[in-house]
């Protein structure tokens, strides 16, 4: 669809389309209309998904931009206005994710699948945690790595049964939570560019620690953990290791090899 299709839809002309820096999935635009309203505006062939998710965030009270129109291969959002992150934003954070961990499911996965850009992501149920992490997000990359990796991937699948919990809540998950994804506006955040389904609350956090740090005020937001964190959060940090390993190349193989050293195989 072209940009032409929204102007009946918002009963304004597009004025402009500024390109913007966005995920590997869709295209992203700051739209300006005739009568002054600014959007940002997606197109893709999974925006249909995204607007589902994001739905699904606002309904368990998550902080995610506003939904204003989706069709064929376009979403239209709320437009945020940005600012430098700061304590208070990233307490904020720290609460919409609680929010959005604290709204679960009856099992784990997403009624749907999803991608990073070409790379396909299966979502299908599993009758337990442990079975679902070792089928939808560590076996599949197996016939696509060296074979010494492959041997200790298989062999952490077959260790998750000892190693992750047998069924945690449900919980709403983002799904691609790293620093990209989170916006800052003064004294608040917003979460972009989900990849949602239901599992461990810890799968975020891994997410958002896998290059960098969040600052004290993110963990006064969100609160306590469950014990044994430290222990799984290379496991959960290797799925999004091996997604860089595929998309981006070897650049990535020491991250997942250091990934699979911190996790005992």
């Amino acid at each position: 669809m072209t940009l032409a299709a929204l102007e009946p839809v918002f009963g304004a002309e597009v004025t402009s389309a500024q390109p913007l820096h966005g995920g590997d999935l869709s295209e992203v635009l700051k739209v300006t209309l005739s009568d002054g309203r600014v959007m940002a505006v997606k197109r893709g062939v999974r925006v249909d998904t995204e607007a589902r998710m994001l739905a699904a965030m606002a309904t368990a009270g998550a902080p995610v931009p506003g939904v204003l129109h989706q069709a064929g291969d376009l979403l239209c959002l709320e437009w945020l206005e940005e600012s430098q992150a700061s304590a208070r934003g990233w307490e904020a954070l720290g609460a919409g994710l609680v929010a959005l961990h604290e709204h679960c499911g009856t099992g784990y996965g997403w009624p749907e699948p999803y991608a990073f850009g070409p790379l396909p992501i299966e979502n299908g149920a599993a009758q337990s945690w442990p079975g679902f992490w070792a089928e939808h997000r560590l076996l599949p990359f197996l016939p696509h790595l060296p074979a010494d990796l492959a041997h200790r991937v298989e062999a952490l699948a077959a260790a998750l049964p000892e190693r992750l919990p047998a069924s945690p809540p449900p919980a709403l998950l983002h799904g691609d939570l790293w620093t990209g994804n989170a916006l800052f506006g003064r004294d608040t955040a917003w979460m972009i560019d989900p990849a949602c389904y239901h599992g461990d609350g810890e799968v975020d956090l891994a997410m958002l620690e896998l290059f960098g740090t969040p600052p004290d005020a993110f963990w006064a937001g969100y609160g306590g953990t469950e014990p044994g964190r430290a222990e799984r959060r290379p496991i959960y940090q290797l799925f999004p290791a091996l997604v860089h390993l595929r998309l981006f190349g070897a650049n990535y193989r020491g991250m997942v090899s250091g990934l699979l050293d911190a996790s005992g195989v």
